[in-house]
């Protein structure tokens, strides 16, 4: 039996996965902000997700777009990053407003299928059955996401992240930051355009992140890469690009360099970018983008 975030990486995958459809918003939409010089991966307009029960959406009026390079999107608990992510690869399904995901509109549930073979994604709380070796992993998710020579593209992935010798050795034996570049093999098996990392280095010890946001880094090389993290100090290492989120809404889009010019002396934080983030933190959304 596949554990919860394994079946939640299969029903990203799984071909004809019945879905809710979204919810329209006639609102006036604002026009997402993209960072300049890059391929538009993503694009955000008005997006708005409110769960039962809760007094104020998870997702506020966001509008964004992502390319290409290594895109950190960076907040607290409760800023809406897993939320999200979850929009992104089509497991949230209620959302107001429009969001498109490689050219295609998410609304449109004909074309979620397509989205979901042209991405990657691994899930925050990555787990999976134990027993199953890297390879037999990795085979699973491509034999899902129907990739085509998959003997080498299998091979390929798991080159890529440094684990050919584990290949065969149980997930559950696996240390966490190996187990982690598992999931980053199942994640670029069908070579994805987009590649989403719901807080990849969560739980890992110094060096193993060290290690980790350098293969970050190299994968943004030759797709867009959009990552999650509440560590600010992972952002100036694997990223080009930073986005905050505060509250659900958007609080800083634009450069590392940029954010980091936002520090202002008395601001919390041990460095100049520590100081910058809790200070756009502090100004909200209201933050001059």
């Amino acid at each position: 039996m596949r554990h919860a975030a394994g079946l939640r990486v299969a029903e990203v995958l799984r071909p004809g996965a019945v879905l809710r459809p979204g919810i329209q918003d006639h609102r006036q939409l604002r026009q997402p902000e993209l960072l300049p010089h890059l391929i538009q991966h993503v694009s955000a307009t008005g997006l708005s997700v409110a769960y039962r029960g809760k007094k104020t959406p998870a997702i506020d009026n966001l509008s964004v777009g992502f390319g290409d390079g290594v895109t950190s999107v960076v907040g607290p608990n409760g800023s809406g990053k897993s939320t999200l992510f979850r929009s992104l690869v089509t497991l949230q399904r209620r959302y107001a407003g429009q969001l498109s995901v490689l050219g295609h509109d998410l609304h449109d549930t004909s074309s979620l299928l397509e989205v979901r073979r042209r991405i990657g994604y691994l899930p925050q709380d990555f787990d999976f059955t134990p027993s199953f070796t890297v390879h037999e992993f990795v085979s699973y998710v491509a034999w899902l996401k129907r990739v085509s020579n998959p003997a080498n593209a299998i091979n390929e992935a798991i080159a890529a992240v440094g684990l050919t010798e584990q290949r065969d050795v149980r997930l559950g034996r696996l240390s966490g930051g190996m187990r982690r570049r598992a999931g980053i093999a199942q994640a670029i098996v069908n070579s994805p355009e987009l590649l989403l990392l719901d807080e990849p280095t969560a739980g890992l010890d110094p060096e193993q992140r060290i290690n980790f946001r350098q293969l970050i880094r190299d994968l943004g090389t030759v797709r867009g890469v959009i990552t999650s993290t509440h560590l600010i100090e992972d952002v100036r290492a694997a990223s080009n690009h930073v986005i905050v989120l505060s509250l659900g809404r958007l609080a800083f889009n634009g450069s590392v360099d940029d954010l980091e010019l936002r520090a202002r002396e008395g601001s919390v934080g041990d460095t100049p970018l520590e100081r910058a983030y809790t200070e756009v933190l502090k100004n909200g959304s209201g933050a001059d983008l």
